[in-house]
């Protein structure tokens, strides 16, 4: 049995309900969390405040950094108990799991580097004045974290946070809490003070609506789908509060008839089959040059033919979704697919050993996707590439920038001059010229434009979301 972790100890709900965890490989129940209520809510942020303002408040940089290096250093230690924890929670194959266990523990080191390199600026005025600017924490931020990467979500937001001077309180995913207890408890045990970091599990409907309703919240960090970011702005704003958005993508990926097949291949299967497809980020559209059109798709058969999908301990190239409605939602736009008449390139196959019970999905190429589709529109959030063709350049930047989403984008091309002004052109937050990704890349600013969501986490640059600016004029004669 989970509990809620709130000021450095683990702790029962009020409400004395649970929520069953499941296994997405076997569809099994396998523990039970605490269902979170407003009364826990309000007594993590009571904790938060406290600490903030009798403990975490009084650090310099420095000394955080010292704690966040501390807790990098123990999540490395620990790497193959997070590993498993996000693997059977998750239905992440192994090597996937262990990906995030890995990022978890470096965001935590880069932070830690970043504490106390966080200042302001002097700015030149009029004779007789000195004027400087301090950056400040918000205070108490609030976080809600999603099921597909939770490790690696905590470390980009909560880590984020934390280094800029805030504390924080965390509704993970009722999907997705285990390794992110297992976190918190290793950081008290870092010595961390007690608050600094607290843990609600519960549904969103309940423990997620009331953090971000609540007065004693300062800052909100959200990601998840652009009907419940509308939500979260709207309870936000009524109370005027700061908030940093990313709200998924349909990211494309534009492929000219120079692009370097061989390294465009493996990373375009990667980018639509890595997590089952279950990423913000993930590279759902495939735009190709005519020219190219039929070749490309034959190799992008082959390769899909080659996967395997089956449980997450057996490590293979894609693991079961996160939950049967998420099963669901593919299917039904796999449905849809056929419907309209939109053909089958190649499918993955599960594997034998894969239980009926379990989350299992086929990754999935369509060919000749109608660009106003909602296989083109929409987030399928699972292993399903829509492939289409494109003129040339310009129609490749119009049908790229023909959703409402803007996150992430790919561009396969040998022309630099091609590469500068897709790169000018293509709405996204991210654009990523003959790769794909660039490996995680904590150090990257992340975050969307259009109904992607605004604020950019990652980076130095998340830093400055969590913190506010004071200007300070001093007149001295």
């Amino acid at each position: 049995m989970q509990l809620h972790f709130i000021a450095n100890t683990p702790q029962p709900g009020s409400s004395g309900e649970t929520i069953p965890v499941i296994d997405p490989s076997d569809g099994q129940v396998f523990d039970h969390l605490q269902r979170g209520n407003a009364d826990d809510i309000d007594r993590a942020v009571q904790a938060a405040r406290h600490c903030y303002d009798t403990a975490w408040s009084k650090l310099s940089g420095a000394e955080r950094g010292r704690l966040l290096m501390r807790l990098s250093n123990r999540l490395a230690e620990h790497e193959e108990e997070l590993t498993a924890l996000e693997q059977r929670d998750c239905g992440k194959p192994t090597r996937q799991a262990r990906a995030d266990a890995v990022a978890i523990a470096r965001y935590f080191e880069f932070y830690a580097g970043a504490c106390d390199k966080l200042h302001g600026d002097t700015i030149p005025y009029l004779d007789g004045y000195s004027v400087l600017t301090w950056r400040e924490p918000h205070g108490v931020a609030g976080h809600i974290i999603p099921w597909n990467y939770p490790m690696q979500i905590f470390g980009r937001s909560v880590g984020g946070a934390l280094a800029a001077g805030n504390v924080c309180v965390v509704k993970p995913s009722e999907d997705a809490c285990l390794s992110l207890l297992r976190v918190a408890q290793l950081a008290a045990e870092c010595g961390f003070p007690a608050g600094a970091i607290n843990i609600v599990t519960g549904y969103g409907h309940e423990v997620g609506d009331t953090l971000a309703r609540h007065p004693g919240i300062d800052h909100i960090s959200f990601t998840g789908s652009p009907r419940v970011g509308t939500l979260i702005q709207q309870v936000a704003a009524e109370r005027h509060c700061p908030v940093t958005l990313e709200l998924g993508g349909k990211s494309p990926q534009v492929v000219f008839a120079d692009a370097d097949l061989e390294l465009a291949v493996p990373a375009i299967l990667n980018a639509i089959v890595q997590n089952a497809g279950q990423t913000c980020s993930a590279g759902s559209r495939v735009l190709i040059e005519q020219s190219i059109y039929e070749p490309l798709l034959e190799r992008l058969g082959e390769a899909f033919t080659r996967l395997r999908v089956g449980p997450a301990a057996m490590n293979l190239d894609v693991g079961p979704l996160i939950r049967a409605s998420q099963q669901q939602r593919v299917w039904d736009f796999l449905s849809d697919a056929q419907y309209a008449n939109i053909p089958v390139v190649a499918e993955g196959q599960i594997v034998d050993e894969a239980p009926e019970s379990g989350f299992y999905q086929a990754p999935t190429l369509l060919r000749d996707v109608p660009v106003d589709h909602r296989l083109a529109q929409e987030e399928v959030f699972g292993p399903v590439l829509a492939a289409m063709p494109f003129r040339d350049e310009d129609d490749a930047v119009a049908r790229a920038n023909a959703t409402h989403f803007g996150l992430v984008a790919g561009v396969w091309t040998r022309d630099g001059g091609r590469q500068m002004r897709m790169a000018r052109r293509i709405r996204s937050g991210q654009v990523f010229i003959n790769n794909y990704g660039a490996g995680g890349g904590v150090e990257l600013p992340f975050g969307g434009v259009k109904s992607s969501g605004y604020g950019r986490e990652k980076g130095f640059e998340a830093l400055l979301g969590f913190t506010t600016l004071k200007t300070v004029a001093i007149r001295h004669g």
